[in-house]
């Protein structure tokens, strides 16, 4: 996906036109930055409006080996350039829900005590991909009550832990609990969205070891069709043969 298509879907999430203000609680997070130790996590101070970064705290270059003034400069658009490839859509896909959500199923008061997270992979200094938990709470927000300004924070993860993209949205209620009350596993609504129904019904039977011949007796189709379905689903999941298929479909029954 080019960086156009990116900084367009983005501004339609994200419409606004509110006059942006970096209010003085916010100063005080970044002079906390100060005192904040070295570890795995870092934070930013993210401008939706301009798609800019208003603060990156310092542990950014501890945990990417990147240039926290590269990526000041650069704003979002360098940040998005750094993303895997595979995870920009089902990101797009996170942050089009999230704010659905947002805007359509919460009040005023509730928007002002949410957080939200989902995750991604971006590259390292190093040319290698890691795997990004983001979490951001609104500081800030327009004429409409959507977030504008958020504190971000970023837990960096090791590229090696297979990750679904995953989105929530958490309500701090009466009794200072994070309450979770949106949910989505990204990923695997992707897949599913990918599969037919009649394809569904041959996965399931190739895992009982079914020949495509009594697969056809069993959905009243002819073996040809069930051929045809075989391979169109071992190409939406890149996989080279029906062996590959029901393992992978047995390691993660919840698809089917």
């Amino acid at each position: 996906m080019r960086k156009e298509e990116i900084n367009n879907i983005y501004n339609k999430i994200f419409e606004t036109y509110p006059t942006v203000e970096i209010e003085e609680h916010i100063k005080k997070l970044i002079e906390l930055d100060y005192f904040y130790p070295y570890n795995s996590t870092f934070y930013c101070i993210t401008n939706t409006v301009h798609q800019s970064f208003e603060y990156i705290s310092k542990n950014f270059t501890a945990c990417t080996g990147l240039d926290k003034e590269k990526m000041l400069a650069g704003g979002m658009e360098y940040f998005w350039s750094l993303f895997h490839p595979d995870d920009i859509q089902l990101w797009i896909k996170s942050l089009q829900n999230l704010i659905q959500f947002t805007m359509t199923e919460l009040n005023d008061e509730q928007r002002k005590k949410m957080s939200y997270t989902w995750n991604y992979r971006i590259k390292n200094a190093e040319g290698v991909y890691v795997n990004v938990v983001q979490n951001t709470t609104p500081l800030q927000f327009d004429e409409a009550n959507k977030p504008i300004i958020g504190l971000a924070h970023y837990t960096v993860l090791h590229g090696a832990i297979e990750m679904d993209i995953c989105a929530s949205a958490k309500y701090l209620n009466n009794n200072n609990e994070y309450e979770t009350l949106y949910y989505q596993n990204i990923s695997n609504t992707n897949i599913l969205d990918a599969v037919s129904n009649r394809e569904r019904d041959v996965i399931r039977l190739l895992i009982t070891k079914k020949t495509s011949d009594e697969i056809a007796k069993t959905l009243n189709i002819s073996k040809h069709t069930v051929d045809t379905h075989r391979r169109n689903i071992l190409r939406k999941f890149n996989l080279s043969s029906t062996f590959e298929l029901i393992n992978y479909f047995r390691n993660n029954p919840k698809l089917i």
